[in-house]
């Protein structure tokens, strides 16, 4: 009985199944490519955006405060802001909300800090982070897709051949195993490319939280002197 469910599906079918799964199979390539790119895409923008917040060594950001401070217990603003405003790293954008909210007591200058770098910087790294979660997660999913509609195919020939030869399965037989080697090809480099994106956004946290800390201690320091 088992038999006789192939033919009899085959024959069943309002539409030619090889057709169908050429088709979708073309379209399942289009959409691993696409979501390869965009994968790679986000990986780009988020490296290179960390890149533009961050300095490259800890001692470079302890001088930058260092010179900031002593501007600022000067009273020259003007300098820290001619310093500062062409400068798209985190710290001196915090400089410039410093100077802006200079009347603020120290802990609510802190939290002022805090807030927005949260929602500036690490909001924006979140939501392509994200993404490239979700591609490790589709591609995967995308390409066992494909593994079904080759198979599809492949039990779609045997249902409506009498005489099946091997060469005439093995075409469909490699479809699903390419869609699912691609789909896992996008994934497994990616899930490394996270990990070394998470450690480069905690780099970037220490950093700034640390120069936060130092930021807000400037108030204290100004109405001592």
């Amino acid at each position: 009985m088992i038999s006789n469910i192939f033919p009899l599906f085959a024959q069943k079918l309002p539409f030619d199944i090889s057709m169908m799964t050429t088709v979708v199979g073309n379209l399942i390539y289009l959409l691993l490519a696409a979501i390869a790119l965009w994968g790679a895409y986000c990986v780009l923008i988020v490296w290179r955006r960390i890149g533009q917040l961050n300095f490259k060594r800890e001692t470079h950001q302890f001088d930058f405060l260092t010179a900031m401070r002593q501007l600022y217990l000067a009273g020259n603003t003007d300098a820290i802001k001619s310093e500062c405003e062409g400068d798209k790293r985190a710290v001196p954008q915090l400089v410039l909300i410093l100077l802006k909210n200079a009347t603020l007591a120290p802990g609510k200058l802190r939290d002022l800090l805090i807030e927005r770098f949260q929602r500036d910087v690490l909001t924006e790294l979140d939501y392509r982070t994200n993404w490239v979660h979700t591609v490790i997660k589709s591609a995967p999913m995308v390409g066992l897709f494909g593994t079904v509609i080759g198979m599809m195919g492949a039990f779609g020939k045997l249902g409506s051949q009498t005489r099946i030869e091997p060469t005439m399965l093995a075409s469909d037989i490699m479809f699903a195993l390419i869609t699912t080697a691609i789909g896992l090809a996008i994934a497994v480099p990616l899930i490394f490319t996270t990990a070394s994106l998470s450690i480069r956004t905690a780099r970037l946290e220490d950093f700034v939280s640390s120069a936060i800390l130092h930021i807000a201690e400037w108030q204290k320091d100004a109405k001592k002197e």
